[in-house]
């Protein structure tokens, strides 16, 4: 396969410097632009050319004119906070939907060969009434957050059906794993791994059965490359390029923090505390439509878990 031009958004981000490394390590060129804002240098992977710029700058154009357009553009930066975007959903929706709409315009104007675009399996469906959640469940988005990530689709169904863009959602589940930010969902993995790392108590909200489905980045690195390859199937509906990114297992707060501490190999204090408003019981996806074109998750929890610990810890 020859040498590509990737660009990835938000690629000094926990997952998008995982993605970055993942198009470097088979040969292709890679243009990271992130602002880092919550992106960090240190993650930029060697090899990547940085442009430090808001996804939302008009001046995203002329690199897109400079590189002479790209082969993939993979789409991970974002706003991600959930609690944040019922704070303030307008300064959400600028980065979710107008940066969003500033790379697709771009990507329109030099013929960009696919768009692979991050969305959330653990906020569209809101509360699900079938679990493992099926893509073509319905879209009931409890959060600004959620919104922004639906719409973003909906734009590219648009920009599919009139610009014929070429392009994948992905529909993240709970994601964990090294250089994780304990910012959005998954972050309590992050949260957890450092106060077990410092000898300190656990707090849980709630009664603690509240479950996610945890998936490992490095799997989640294999569903990227997958999509940004395989033949998509035509895009006659929202869900026909939408591909859930899941383990299909529930894993409560409670069970997680017990397979957590065998991991590492350390126990600590587990406190509750009082449910937080608003946040889903449950939420686990069902990863058929990846499986069917030759994906699947490899790392167990445990493991992925040893790992991350390891990471925050300073092992590795």
């Amino acid at each position: 396969m020859s040498a590509r031009r990737v660009l990835v958004t938000g690629g000094a981000g926990f997952i998008g410097s995982h993605v970055a490394e993942a198009y470097l390590a088979r040969g292709d060129r890679v243009w990271i632009v992130d602002d880092l804002s919550s992106g960090k240098l240190e993650n930029v992977p060697e090899g990547a050319e940085l442009v430090r710029m808001d996804i939302g700058d008009p001046a995203l154009d002329e690199l897109f004119r400079k590189v002479g357009g790209f082969d993939i553009v993979n789409h991970h930066a974002a706003q991600i906070d959930v609690r944040r975007s019922v704070a303030d959903p307008r300064a959400d929706a600028r980065i979710n939907i107008d940066g969003l709409l500033n790379v697709l315009e771009c990507a329109r104007r030099h013929g960009v060969g696919r768009v692979i675009f991050v969305s959330s399996g653990g906020v569209v469906y809101g509360e699900p009434a079938c679990r493992p959640t099926p893509e073509t469940a319905p879209k009931l988005p409890r959060s600004p957050y959620g919104v922004t990530k639906l719409a973003g689709e909906q734009y590219l169904y648009y920009y599919a059906q009139v610009h014929g863009l070429e392009y994948a959602a992905l529909r993240y589940s709970n994601v964990y794993g090294p250089r994780q930010d304990p910012h959005g969902e998954a972050g309590v993995v992050a949260i957890f791994s450092s106060r077990l790392r410092d000898g300190q108590p656990i707090t849980i909200y709630g009664d603690g059965e509240q479950t996610r489905d945890y998936v490992y980045v490095g799997d989640v690195v294999r569903a990227n490359l997958l999509v940004s390859d395989v033949a998509l199937p035509p895009a006659v509906d929202l869900d026909s390029r939408g591909f859930n990114v899941g383990t299909g297992r529930e894993t409560s707060v409670n069970e997680l923090a017990r397979v957590l501490m065998e991991a590492a190999g350390r126990d600590a204090e587990v406190r509750y505390a009082a449910a937080r408003p608003g946040e889903l019981l449950h939420s686990c996806l069902d990863n058929t439509r990846l499986r069917q074109l030759g994906w699947e998750p490899a790392v167990s929890l445990r493991e992925g878990l040893a790992r991350t610990y390891r990471y925050i810890a300073g092992g590795e």
